[in-house]
């Protein structure tokens, strides 16, 4: 496992937040630029989604799974040539907030990647939650649920190989994708 920190002191910034409205079938970015999504898909414990992403110089398309009791975002990033990273998946440490028709995220700071082929997951931004923190733009309580959405997380990943949706099955939240083969749980 890696930990990346910045050796700059980290950007102060607000949580980020994210609406997803399902019935208007758009994603709006923490910038409020209002994207179109291309699929939907609610299930009891989550949300699929999938879209283009115009104007993105790294990637092209991307498809995400809001998973409101772990505390995650899990997004395939499809990468342009000569732009991939030693990723399969990345994982946003969230807070969700939902109704039948639009859902929230709120980010909170941290990150993780995960690559199963070689083993390999990295924590992401733990500067930029702690610059928050003290910052006063999230209170402990909120911290304390970032790191432990965080350690389950890495500790479920670490249990199961790095194989993301391996270790999601086993967790009640299945997932599918696009472009990669799910196995079913078992």
């Amino acid at each position: 496992m890696m930990v990346r920190m910045s050796s700059e002191p980290a950007a102060i910034h607000p949580p980020k937040i994210e609406i997803f409205d399902i019935s208007n079938n758009t994603n709006t970015d923490p910038k409020g630029v209002v994207r179109a999504v291309d699929e939907y898909r609610v299930e009891p414990y989550g949300l699929y989604l999938a879209r283009a992403t115009p104007g993105r110089t790294q990637f092209h398309y991307l498809e995400s799974w809001l998973l409101p009791d772990l505390g995650l975002r899990v997004t395939d990033f499809w990468f342009n040539p000569g732009h991939a990273r030693p990723q399969d998946f990345y994982l946003d440490i969230v807070r969700i907030e939902r109704d039948a028709e639009r859902w929230r995220s709120t980010d909170l700071y941290l990150d993780l990647t995960v690559r199963a082929a070689d083993h390999r997951l990295a924590v992401l931004d733990t500067d930029e939650l702690l610059a928050a923190l003290r910052a006063e733009l999230i209170d402990t309580a909120t911290a304390s649920y970032a790191l432990e959405a965080a350690y389950r997380a890495i500790h479920g990943l670490a249990a199961h190989g790095y194989d993301l949706p391996g270790w999601l099955a086993t967790t009640g939240c299945p997932t599918s994708w696009r472009r990669r083969v799910s196995r079913p749980a078992g």
